[in-house]
């Protein structure tokens, strides 16, 4: 449980304010065309716009990956620092332009030319410029509050799953309920 709040947390709270609206909506037909060319690479342009510095978007990620290595069986601080510094940082960077790719062509699938082109736009303003450099920060708080908040709700939610299971008959040797 406490690893899948940590990656749940880790998602919603650092990977998911930088691809917010990246996330593919299912596609009932994965037929469509690709996006032309020059929308993708506007789409590209938001994305990185979006995300700001390469370096401190990663870096801003390590302090939970070293929490996440200690949830995984990595007890010790310097370890698991030492893991995420020589492991799990080179190969997220090494990937990087991957996610930036996918990402992209879920906003190039999602949104015209113009607005991405109006989007870069913004990014490209003081205001812009601002958000993004404060994405890592903000991706920081949100991922606490987003501990927070899953800690505050996870003993109603377990309760109210243990009366739903116990409802079902899915408690383990008892015998399911008709329906």
């Amino acid at each position: 449980m406490r690893l899948f709040s940590a990656l749940a947390a880790l998602y919603v709270g650092v990977l998911l304010p930088c691809s917010v609206m990246a996330q593919p909506v299912a596609n009932p037909n994965p037929t469509v065309a690709a996006p032309d060319p020059a929308t993708l690479k506007a789409a590209r342009e938001v994305i990185a716009s979006m995300q700001g510095d390469r370096a401190t978007l990663l870096n801003a990620m390590a302090a939970p990956m070293v929490g996440m290595m200690q949830q995984i069986g990595v007890k010790q601080q310097d370890q698991a620092q030492t893991l995420v510094q020589e492991v799990v940082m080179p190969t997220l960077t090494a990937h990087y332009d991957e996610l930036l790719d996918i990402q992209a062509r879920s906003f190039a699938a999602t949104l015209g030319k113009e607005d991405l082109q109006a989007i870069a736009t913004f990014y490209a303003s003081p205001a812009g410029k601002r958000l993004a450099a404060a994405q890592p920060q903000l991706a920081q708080a949100q991922m606490a509050g987003t501990q927070q908040w899953m800690q505050s709700v996870m003993p109603e939610m377990q309760g109210k799953l243990t009366k739903a299971i116990q409802a079902h008959g899915w408690m383990p040797g008892a015998q399911p309920k008709a329906r």
